[in-house]
């Protein structure tokens, strides 16, 4: 069987396609900073095949088996696992027929130091450097993590199990509904998630302190921070319930999750992510001390946080079907930080910044080399390429436009339809 043809794709083949994971990951934090888990997919098979595709990056396959709906069993005569087009290639003797089935997949991996996938980062507890788990899965790493249909278009829910350390906070999208003590390690159950995309998955596990508030519609949010430190995370707090309440009344849709949680970790590569229902952020993009803190950190701030606020309506809920329409997805949430910014603290008279960093997005745009705003992703290790500038500057500058063009009313009503 000639698996060749499925190298240098820029996209997975469509005869599988996923609609939930059960994902169970256990959690090594000591020197060594494994991890190993399983997962079951529910998977409709749209047409027969001898083959499943699907993605995973830096990770050992030990085990695999499908089952068919008739509970009929097909194990894979080969596992080919691709580390240039980070893909794993299910071979079957057998012809999979259409239908529905489940795919179990046991894997294991490492905890990486390059901020990207699940990886590892390090805190000072009473003086001495300890472990921590995040992950960053945006744009094509959760497969770094678990083997997964990893395509913004590929939405599915997830249910997680997460094993750690008894003593640590653990994290995810949902929250927690059950916990169970075995030692010096626990084991975690979190409630199933929305339909959602593959990299906007999350877990963190550390030790944290929180601060919590509810929203006018009764979502629960929190702040996690570094442990002493959760008087600095009260501003965020209040930006993202004034946020929340914002953006509700704006897209005239509430705000699809029970909680909404923040939390401060020390090495993250961007700013912020916008996870479903649990938002990362480098510590200081969301820790601000009313005497040590600058105004141009509390400028700032307020943006940021809007604008990953708003990523949970456009983005999360309604969300770009390939990487080619990044600039849309990054240019709205960044316009719409800017309009929820004016509307908190309308005496910053933030649209003058927009204007800075509009002409910042001319400049780049009049250089030669520069891409266009809507860049063709051809194949994964071209997707980074379109977080740049261009996307976010440009984008911005795009949808402002439009926007005064209709007028705001028709903007408004046009657009948002989730």
């Amino acid at each position: 069987m000639n698996i060749e043809q499925f190298k240098g794709l820029a996209r997975l083949p469509k005869f599988a396609i996923p609609s939930h994971y059960d994902l169970h990951l256990k959690l090594d934090l000591s020197a060594a900073c494994t991890f190993s888990g399983t997962v079951k997919i529910n998977l409709s098979i749209t047409e027969k095949t001898n083959f499943l595709v699907l993605n995973a990056n830096q990770l050992q396959v030990h085990q695999a088996l499908f089952t068919t709906s008739g509970n009929q069993q097909y194990c894979p005569s080969d596992v080919v696992v691709d580390d240039d087009d980070e893909v794993v290639v299910l071979v079957f003797d057998e012809t999979l027929c259409v239908g529905e089935g489940l795919l179990g997949i046991e894997f294991s991996g490492k905890l990486n130091e390059h901020l990207k996938g699940l990886y590892r980062c390090t805190y000072v507890d009473e003086g001495v450097k300890k472990n921590m788990a995040d992950t960053q899965f945006e744009a094509a790493d959760a497969r770094r993590c678990f083997p997964c249909w990893d395509e913004p278009a590929l939405k599915a829910t997830f249910k997680i199990t997460l094993d750690a350390p008894s003593e640590l906070t653990t994290l995810s999208n949902m929250p927690i509904i059950d916990e169970k003590l075995d030692g010096n390690i626990k084991t975690v159950y979190f409630e199933e998630t929305q339909v959602m995309s593959t990299y906007l998955v999350v877990v963190v596990v550390g030790l944290f302190d929180h601060i919590e508030d509810t929203t006018a519609d009764g979502v629960k949010v929190r702040a996690y921070c570094p442990v002493g430190r959760s008087d600095e995370g009260k501003f965020a707090l209040e930006l993202t319930i004034k946020s929340l309440d914002i953006f509700t009344k704006y897209f005239s849709t509430p705000y699809p999750l029970p909680k909404l949680d923040m939390v401060a970790v020390p090495e993250f590569a961007a700013g912020a992510m916008e996870n479903f229902g649990l938002i990362v952020y480098r510590d200081n993009e969301m820790l601000y001390s009313d005497s040590k803190s600058t105004a141009r950190r509390k400028h700032r701030m307020s943006i940021v946080v809007a604008h990953e606020v708003a990523h949970h309506w456009f983005g999360n809920l309604a969300t770009m079907e390939w990487w080619t329409h990044l600039w849309l997805n990054e240019g709205f949430a960044t316009w719409v930080s800017y309009m929820a910014t004016d509307n908190l603290f309308p005496e910053w008279n933030i649209w003058t910044n927009f204007l800075r960093e509009t002409t910042g997005g001319l400049s780049l745009d009049a250089l030669e080399q520069l891409h266009p705003v809507e860049v063709e992703v051809h194949h994964v290790h071209g997707v980074e390429q379109v977080f740049d500038d261009i996307g976010y500057r440009k984008g911005l500058a795009i949808i402002r436009m439009l926007q005064g063009y209709l007028g705001d009313d028709i903007f408004q009503v046009r657009k948002f339809t989730f």
